[in-house]
């Protein structure tokens, strides 16, 4: 997941290495909190996927839509948030968005029918489309080029960092309550709670959100000199303000409305390079990463493991997956993009074409589920984690920097509302489709195996390198 970035014709109010950026550091952390949202509503459906199918009692078809239904919202609200956010502000944005969460946690968590469980994942996935828009924006807005990649990364961090607290908070519910589908509080099951628990980030998230200043370059655009002069002061001091001032008051008059027309090429109707960013986008999604992060408590329980040891593996790959991100956080903007992505793509290739091999060769029980000898379930699962790893240090973090810094300036804001679209109808595709394909695990993990390895032709081919290169520099 994911996995945007600035909603605008972008400059950096950095010039120079010379900044420390201390405090860009400390602003783009609260900034990037959008998107531990994020990554929690996201993951937050995987301890109750087991509980919703038995309490509606839905098909595998309804289920795959119940779960995906977030991300047709996260696709609308990524179209939308850089509208907002150009008239309204990105701070709007983000209080916007902790508000989406808010309602999401509270309707779902008392959804009396599938419908109304999936309206209320829709509101959230608003939410999540808006919160993975706004926050690469207005952190690629404040940051210093020659740490922009490690700023950038900090949103991916978050993401897995949402993602490994849900699935902690799912799994001490459940184990309260003996089970997801158990009675835990006040007459509610363990997995309505689930839901409800995302309550408290979003109010944490909507509170933090008044700390932090508005963008100067967003405060200059809407004609607010003395409120950019004041944030510009505290990020650099006064040195060179004026002159920092007069520069992005000049990229903003020189600039036009953004508007899907600026995006429009020979190549099928688009620019090269916007389809470069939707190919990024898709390859994401389409080596499978969500399944392990939406689905994988039910596929470990499908291959023998019970409901206990199950939450245990997919906490402990949330946890492999917030290390390998950290790795890519120190790593980007020293060995590059563009390196980190192919050996993300050959790392992921390798480990889905063994599980592709292994659940392909397992034989079936009488109810069509795949029986798995203890050396075979253990190589699944180690293969599934270092497909974590593979993915965590470079799919991951990386396309969401490159998302943020890839389109040239003229274009970068409708460019990058159609990569973002491309990128949750991906995730969508994926999910919705899942449920019916863990019937044959062997076909799903060979698809994921074939597009991962297509990612890497994809990356040698048509991906250039960033690293060093200011916003202004992306031709």
């Amino acid at each position: 997941m994911s996995e945007h970035g600035p909603v605008s014709h972008v400059e950096s109010i950095y010039d120079d290495d010379t900044s420390s950026g201390k405090s860009a550091i400390r602003i783009a952390s609260v900034a990037a909190l959008g998107g531990f949202l994020f990554g929690y509503d996201s993951a937050v459906i995987n301890g109750a996927v087991a509980a919703i199918e038995d309490h509606f009692v839905v098909s595998a078809e309804a289920l795959g839509f119940a779960v995906a239904s977030a991300l047709l919202g996260a696709a609308a609200g990524a179209l939308t948030a850089g509208g907002v956010a150009d008239r309204f502000g990105r701070l709007y944005v983000m209080k916007i968005a902790a508000v989406l969460f808010l309602i999401s946690a509270i309707g779902t968590g008392f959804a009396n029918s599938l419908w109304m469980l999936v309206l209320f994942r829709i509101v959230g996935g608003l939410g999540v489309g808006f919160a993975s828009v706004i926050a690469p924006a207005y952190i690629a807005e404040i940051a210093p080029a020659h740490i922009r990649g490690r700023l950038g990364s900090l949103q991916q961090l978050a993401i897995v960092s949402g993602i490994f607290v849900s699935l902690l908070v799912d799994y001490i519910l459940a184990q309260m309550a003996g089970g997801s589908r158990e009675e835990l509080w006040f007459g509610l099951e363990a997995w309505r709670w689930m839901f409800l628990a995302m309550a408290v980030p979003a109010v944490i998230y909507g509170a933090l959100a008044l700390t932090i200043p508005e963008s100067p370059r967003y405060l200059i655009a809407a004609h607010k000199i003395p409120e950019a002069r004041k944030v510009l002061t505290a990020l650099l001091g006064e040195k060179d303000l004026e002159v920092k001032i007069d520069r992005i008051r000049a990229s903003v008059a020189r600039e036009k409305k953004p508007s899907m027309a600026d995006i429009k090429g020979p190549a099928l109707g688009l620019m090269p390079i916007v389809w470069i960013g939707i190919g990024l986008s898709v390859f994401q999604q389409f080596v499978g990463i969500n399944v392990i992060f939406y689905y994988s408590n039910i596929l470990w329980e499908a291959v023998g493991f019970s409901e206990e040891d199950s939450f245990k593996i997919t906490v402990i790959t949330s946890i492999v997956n917030i290390l390998t991100t950290l790795i890519a956080i120190a790593s980007i903007d020293k060995v590059g993009r563009r390196p980190l992505l192919l050996i993300g793509s050959t790392g992921m290739a390798i480990t889905l074409g063994i599980l592709a091999v292994i659940f392909g060769g397992a034989t079936l029980d009488a109810n069509g589920v795949p029986q798995l000898s203890d050396a075979a379930g253990m190589t699944a699962l180690i293969s599934a984690n270092l497909f974590v790893v593979a993915f965590g240090m470079s799919w991951g973090p990386v396309v969401w920097v490159l998302l943020g810094e890839k389109f040239p300036n003229k274009i970068r804001a409708a460019a990058l509302s159609l990569a973002a679209a491309a990128q949750w109808v991906a995730n969508w595709l994926i999910t919705v489709s899942f449920p019916r394909l863990r019937e044959d695990l062997g076909l799903a993990y060979g698809f994921y195996a074939v597009c991962a390895a297509l990612s890497f032709v994809f990356v040698w081919k048509w991906v250039t390198e960033t690293k060093g290169k200011e916003l202004e520099e992306m031709d």
